[in-house]
């Protein structure tokens, strides 16, 4: 059984780079948007969850969300949540549902992101990296066990780089568009 799968490294790769992307939507510009609080984690009933699990979040202005606590006593704990994610936001209580205006991004703020972005491209990149590598390993193992030939190692190794190739011009794209959206708002 021959351990090198195209589709299986494709997958992974795609993954790596659907990943930055995700990364990439929670990074702040000078838009509301609700990916903005993804990473934070409110501890609640014992125990700690993702924001999306105990609250809805809107965006009913341009520069505004809106979080709709479900339950009243956790309205304390999304607050504290929210603060300790280090947004830059400060969430203003009003019932149940807290209001979070998006200050102006200062210009150091703005090659912040930006650098940010970078960071989180670089991190794709070697995750697509490592999955070539992986399936390279798996080549040749496949041609040790005699079950592909030189010749298709190669030709196999040859496919695995123009997909990774492929992958990392993807991640620079998606990379270059984001940090233009936050250094020219």
């Amino acid at each position: 059984m021959a351990k090198y799968d195209k589709a299986d490294v494709e997958r992974r790769m795609a993954g790596a780079v659907e990943s930055l992307k995700s990364d990439l939507g929670g990074l702040r510009t000078g838009r509301a948007n609700v990916t903005l609080l993804d990473p934070v984690v409110v501890e609640v009933y014992g125990a700690m969850m993702p924001l999306n699990q105990v609250a809805t979040v809107s965006a009913p202005e341009p520069r505004m969300l809106s979080v709709q606590v479900w339950d009243r006593s956790n309205v304390t704990a999304v607050e504290k949540g929210i603060a300790h994610a280090n947004l830059g936001l400060n969430p203003m209580i009003d019932g149940q549902t807290l209001r979070l205006p998006l200050p102006d991004l200062t210009e150091e703020r703005r090659r912040e992101l930006a650098k940010l972005a970078g960071t989180y491209a670089e991190k794709a990149k070697i995750a697509i990296r490592n999955v070539r590598r992986d399936a390279n390993e798996a080549l040749k193992e496949d041609e040790k066990k005699k079950e592909i030939s030189e010749d298709e190692r190669k030709r196999k190794e040859d496919e695995v780089q123009k997909l990774t190739d492929k992958y990392v011009a993807d991640a620079d794209a998606a990379t270059a568009a984001k940090e233009k959206e936050i250094l020219t708002q």
